[in-house]
């Protein structure tokens, strides 16, 4: 498969603390790969470090054979990469309406994957639920129809149904072409049609294969 998206020997440091030791990570085009590990094992860290949202102390960043190691977030946006953080993803002061507007063009495709947005239109995104509002926040992704989509554990606050919907989506998508990377704690057996599953243990490499390979401990494929 061809590589979209990667990090390679990639280093991100907070203060004293390192991260991410040297870790290579190669996610293929048009198609979902998964980063599992516990809190702490580096999964945010390596999605930031792909959206720019933190430097890398060392190694490289690459998105579609271009080294974007040093281009800022914004550049990277423009590129096709957007990031859907775990937390804190709307514009608190907008309404659901314009929060899915400054998306892009798709956000009738986003009412249609989440109908339980209808009706909150024209709420301030600050006054829902953290559920509503991850929705909100993916929605707005999916709007801008991006090249690379990063999403935090975007099951976070999700009921079953609308996690299953959002990863049917997603595998959608990338047979359609998108490269999708998202993190879990768990590996659902609505992502078994990911390509790509890695696990992160204390900043490192663990494991690399596919969803129907066996997983370390209790990362295995889950209902």
């Amino acid at each position: 498969m061809t590589v979209a998206a990667a990090l390679r020997a990639a280093r991100v440091r907070y203060g004293p603390l390192e991260a991410l030791h040297g870790v290579d990570l190669a996610f293929p085009s048009a198609a979902v790969s998964v980063l599992l590990g516990r809190n702490g094992a580096g999964r945010t860290s390596a999605l930031h470090a792909l959206a720019g949202l933190v430097p890398l102390s060392g190694g490289r960043a690459v998105w579609r054979g271009r080294e974007v190691t040093r281009l800022s977030v914004h550049q990277r946006v423009r590129l096709g990469l957007v990031l859907v953080p775990a937390e804190r993803g709307v514009f608190g002061s907008l309404s659901v309406a314009e929060n899915l507007g400054l998306g892009g063009p798709g956000r009738d495709e986003v009412l249609e994957l989440f109908p339980e947005l209808t009706t909150l239109l024209g709420r301030r995104a600050g006054t829902l639920s953290g559920g509503q509002q991850q929705l909100v926040a993916i929605g707005r992704a999916l709007a801008a129809r991006p090249g690379l989509l990063l999403l935090d554990e975007p099951e976070r606050g999700l009921s079953p149904a609308a996690a299953a919907r959002l990863h049917a989506r997603l595998l959608a998508d990338a047979a359609g072409g998108r490269t999708v990377v998202l993190t879990g704690q768990s590996l659902p057996c609505t992502l078994a049609g990911a390509a790509v599953v890695y696990v992160l243990h204390r900043g490192e490499v663990v494991f690399a294969g596919e969803p129907g390979e066996p997983l370390p401990g209790r990362f295995t494929l889950s209902p």
